[in-house]
């Protein structure tokens, strides 16, 4: 079982921080971050649940995360699993982590040796979703068309993202699937089983 969490630097789960008991993450095996939360929320967590955890960043953040994995631009293996790391958004207002559809396709494209040495991918993590598939309209929160390419090639079993709030519109969606991918919105968090 693993638990992916998300928000934004104000919006953590506060289950997990303010209201943390241990029997919330006994049945968890790691934890997946999809950015955007604050250093301190992640590092208690990491620290209170004695549970690896692997993240990426956001479009808001950039701290390392003192005894975390930094998935950036890498695949890690754990237990088995496959797990690769693209953190950032699309590019909106050029701060940093914010990419062009040709500089988040760069990154992919940069990887391939490691996703080829490993045999695929079994787990995107990242901060947005691909183009069409729980993005929104507008600049700040569209997702990478080129996503689409990875996961139509590697065929893994989910796509893990944050950034898109599921308040931020009516018709939300936690999980879409996508051939045979299960693209999940981690915003908050989510448990879900490999």
């Amino acid at each position: 079982l693993y638990s992916a969490v998300t928000g934004h630097l104000s919006g953590s789960d506060s289950s997990l921080y303010e209201y943390y008991s241990k029997d919330k993450t006994n049945d968890v095996d790691l934890i997946l971050s999809c950015g955007d939360l604050k250093k301190e929320y992640l590092e208690f967590i990491l620290t209170m649940s004695n549970k690896k955890l692997i993240y990426v960043f956001g479009n808001h953040d950039d701290k390392e995360i003192d005894g975390g994995i930094c998935g950036e631009d890498n695949l890690i293996v754990e237990n088995g699993i496959r797990i690769l790391g693209l953190g950032g958004s699309f590019k909106y207002s050029g701060n940093k982590n914010q990419y062009t559809e040709w500089q988040m396709k760069w990154r992919i494209i940069k990887l391939l040796p490691k996703i080829k040495r490993a045999g695929g991918i079994d787990i995107v993590l990242c901060h947005v979703p691909p183009r069409g598939y729980g993005d929104l309209q507008d600049y700040a929160h569209q997702g990478f068309e080129c996503f689409k390419w990875l996961l139509d090639k590697y065929k893994p079993k989910y796509l893990i993202h944050g950034h898109v709030h599921m308040n931020y519109t009516y018709n939300a969606q936690r999980v879409i699937e996508y051939n045979n991918t299960k693209i999940i919105n981690a915003y908050k968090s989510y448990k879900l089983d490999y």
